[in-house]
């Protein structure tokens, strides 16, 4: 089961970590940026190339010392198709240094759009025949407000491919509450509701870790959620947004644990990658990718010391 793979490499590491990789533009060094804009203009395909070569960067500096990377789709999609390409060719560099791959895409449509995004993102696009890889990603994450029917295609290619699911059941962000928060008519919150159907969904994926690879979205940003979260749902891991810049704490973690301190894997995005641009690391443009081994150490050591 891929969510065995993603334990034993977190328990190698001692590092819960997943680096978000969602660049903007701003935020890649000048000094990448311009021979790409003096080749192509200020265009997509030089914006991608630029935020690849970014990306290398980040990935050559934490590969070893975090066992995921989480590539957020629409920043890479707002380049049309030249940042399609720079997200499949950063998923497969990072797949090629051994990393776990999250594609952070948050689909969610019925039947044949479903089957669609399940092939393009998890199994085989069949052209005439000819089944074909088009991401290499190892989970993705997905909406489940349409129900089992936009689920059940990605189920049958985590199953046949060995990859697996993040589905949003309480995430991180501030008006989370405005539906997830609502509560159904036996009084209980939407969420625990959809958090109950992830666990039922991923039983037939429980690998030797006790876990599934059917796992949940929950925020560091709502502590006593997580708590509950996993008291209902002893087999599902969590991915958890929300940490350091949204203002979820290492400290409000330990009640998403197991007795054996394991079930969730924590995301820093901008924390990480934004890194040399913080006051704390004050570091050169071109000690961007040594800012963001230091983030990833620091977080380690914030995690090793509260949970």
């Amino acid at each position: 089961m891929i969510i065995d793979k993603l334990i034993k490499k977190l328990q190698a590491l001692q590092a819960p970590i997943v680096v978000g990789l969602d660049p903007r533009l701003d935020q890649v060094p000048a000094y990448i940026k311009e021979p790409h804009f003096s080749d192509t203009g200020k265009t997509p395909k030089a914006a991608a190339a630029a935020i690849f070569d970014f990306n290398k960067g980040i990935i050559d500096s934490v590969w070893d010392i975090v066992p995921a990377v989480k590539p957020q789709i629409a920043m890479y999609e707002q380049f049309g198709p030249e940042g399609i390409i720079c997200y499949q060719m950063t998923v497969a560099y990072a797949k090629s240094k051994g990393l776990i791959v999250i594609g952070d895409i948050k689909r969610g449509d019925i039947a044949s759009t479903a089957e669609a995004y399940s092939n393009a993102h998890l199994g085989r696009t069949d052209i005439a025949g000819e089944p074909t890889t088009i991401f290499q990603t190892d989970f993705i994450t997905v909406n489940p407000y349409m129900g089992y029917d936009s689920i059940e295609p990605y189920l049958s290619d985590c199953k046949n491919h060995e990859k697996g699911l993040f589905i949003l059941v309480k995430t991180s962000n501030p008006s989370s509450s405005q539906i997830q928060d609502l509560q159904a008519a036996d009084g209980r919150p939407i969420y625990a509701h959809v958090g109950e159907m992830v666990s039922q969904w991923g039983e037939g994926f429980i690998g030797q870790s006790g876990f599934s690879s059917i796992g949940a979205v929950v925020g560091a940003t709502h502590p006593s959620q997580g708590k509950e979260l996993r008291k209902m749902l002893p087999h599902t891991f969590f991915l958890v947004p929300g940490y350091g810049a949204q203002g979820g704490k290492a400290a409000d973690l330990s009640g998403m644990l197991n007795k054996d301190g394991l079930g969730i894997i924590v995301n820093n995005s901008r924390g990480i990658t934004g890194a040399y641009q913080s006051q704390k690391y004050k570091a050169d443009d071109k000690d961007f990718a040594k800012a963001a081994r230091a983030a990833a150490l620091d977080m380690k050591a914030d995690l090793e010391a509260h949970l």
